[in-house]
């Protein structure tokens, strides 16, 4: 009673802020960018808090517990990828588009078949991802409420989606954004005391943190190769793995909508700048969170409880500091789910709404802006109906893990396609829809041949057995593949209509020029 007390205590908080926001939610600039009215920290705060989600709090603290080294390399993975966003796309990306991806390709390629093929990304990564959030709910319920049946926990994975909707609808981009500032707080300081608490134990000494965790599972836990090592194809792996988080953050399309809430370029840089060091501080937090879970509840209690390894931040606060914290932290964590799948269907559904509906199937003519974003409010909807029986079948799966997956589409089909749209004169609507489609046909059809799918107990489908891929992430092959695709459908053909506005566009997203209006308009 005590955990649900604390999560709904939240729930109540964030749905009066989501209810003041939604009053000044009337345009479709307020609904998918909150009328550009946030400032480069708030928005870094608010990054933050849509790019810490379950997989950071959850899965990387239970990898790192079960594997140590080798599940540290998701934080050093997911940190760097900052660095990318921050030097190749975040500027740039601000100055050249309004709401979505579809407007930075459509702004100097043939804009139906652009528009629809970004449009399709951005709804295939925001699955995934949200794969991930919603199995992170179904296990951090069944540790909480011990919940060990399939069908509990599914219950509790669709009044989660329930409760994204209702943010969605109500407050659109404004109130998601205050949600995500709320949780960021949150989680970075419940991370900051739990990891005080833990360092204090071992009196501030992190070796003798380390030694502990070392003595408890073993030495493996302070060596690489404890899950990539094990065999060449677990070492391609782990390179697939690296590849994917490093490139994955500048193509997802949750992330990149954040840019359009600031009101400049260079409020963009500073919310980049801002997200970089929270999020490094995080990271640097759950080092310590993962090993001392290891340490004092160990790998095995770990990976036998509800929720497996996702279980290791949750069972660490009960170890410390009993239901109190348990509560806090588990509403934390549930609070960082709530944020994180409220910021990707927002971004799913805008970009379906600005890019299929008003600008492929209405030709730009549409009746009325809140005809736009009442196609959004229904599309929404049927994203958060998906995602909850996606989510239903990943339950018990690594969170950090199917992040991961998410990544890799990103970075096979939108991080291509951005960096020749905004880099390359000769690049054109051929190749833009070689790299996206391309892009996205082999990461998924590897992603369904994959380990992660079939063919073992930790797989998702353990009674399937289609597993003929022999990577679990898709990075390695299909990132390279998708540039190589885009190179090859640019040469292919003849058509020059991408290069006719590249000097346009090169100047406006170098120096912002026009930007402003565009944006206003």
């Amino acid at each position: 009673m005590l955990n649900i007390g604390i999560f709904a205590i939240f729930v109540a908080v964030t749905m009066v802020i989501v209810f003041r926001a939604s009053k000044n939610t009337k345009t479709a600039s307020d609904y998918y960018a909150a009328g550009h009215a946030f400032s480069g920290p708030q928005n870094g705060i608010a990054i933050s808090g849509d790019y810490l989600s379950a997989a950071s709090f959850l899965g990387i603290a239970g990898a790192i517990a079960v594997n140590g080294y080798d599940g540290f390399l998701y934080s050093i993975g997911f940190l760097v990828a900052w660095l990318v966003a921050l030097l190749l796309v975040a500027e740039l990306l601000r100055n050249t588009g309004r709401y979505t991806m579809g407007d930075v390709l459509s702004f100097r390629m043939r804009e139906r078949p652009v528009r629809t093929a970004a449009s399709l990304s951005t709804l295939v990564v925001s699955f995934f991802y949200l794969l991930a959030q919603m199995a992170g709910a179904g296990g951090l319920i069944a540790l909480l409420l011990g919940i060990t049946d399939k069908g509990g926990q599914a219950i509790v994975i669709a009044v989660v989606g329930a409760l994204m909707i209702l943010y969605v609808l109500v407050g659109g981009m404004r109130g998601t954004t205050w949600v995500q500032i709320i949780k960021a707080a949150l989680l970075i300081a419940g991370a900051f005391v739990m990891t005080i608490w833990v360092l204090g134990l071992y009196g501030f000494n992190l070796s003798a943190l380390l030694g502990h965790a070392a003595d408890v599972a073993g030495d493996k836990v302070l060596n690489p190769g404890a899950k990539y090592g094990k065999s060449e194809t677990s070492k391609l792996d782990f390179i697939s793995l690296g590849i994917a988080l490093v490139l994955g953050t500048a193509g997802l399309p949750h992330v990149l909508m954040r840019f359009y809430t600031v009101p400049t370029a260079k409020e963009a840089r500073r919310s980049v700048v801002w997200a970089i060091w929270l999020i490094g501080l995080f990271y640097l937090f759950t080092l310590v969170l993962g090993y001392g879970a290891g340490a004092m509840v160990g790998p095995d209690t770990i990976k036998d409880a509800p929720g497996g390894v996702n279980s290791a931040a949750p069972l660490l606060a009960s170890y410390l500091g009993g239901p109190l914290l348990l509560g806090f932290i588990s509403a934390v964590a549930f609070a960082t789910i709530l944020a994180v799948v409220a910021g990707l269907t927002i971004t799913a559904s805008a970009s379906f709404a600005h890019d299929i509906y008003a600008n492929v199937i209405k030709k730009g003519q549409v009746d009325s802006k809140q005809q736009e974003v009442r196609v959004a409010r229904i599309t929404a909807v049927v994203i958060g109906v998906v995602s909850i029986l996606g989510g239903i079948a990943a339950n018990g799966q690594n969170v950090a893990f199917l992040v991961a997956l998410a990544f890799a589409v990103a970075a096979s089909a939108n991080l291509p396609t951005l960096l020749y749209s905004l880099f390359w004169k000769r690049f054109n609507t051929t190749g833009a829809l070689f790299s996206i489609y391309g892009g996205l046909a082999i990461t998924i059809v590897l992603i369904i041949f994959s380990p992660a799918v079939s063919g073992s107990e930790e797989a998702m489908f353990p009674t399937l057995d289609i597993a003929v891929f022999p990577l679990q992430n898709p990075g390695l092959v299909s990132i390279p593949l998708s540039f190589l695709l885009g190179y090859i459908g640019t040469k292919i053909s003849k058509d020059e209509n991408g290069g006719t506005k590249y000097a346009e566009m090169e100047v406006r997203s170098l120096t912002g020029a026009g930007a402003e209006k565009a944006v206003q308009h």
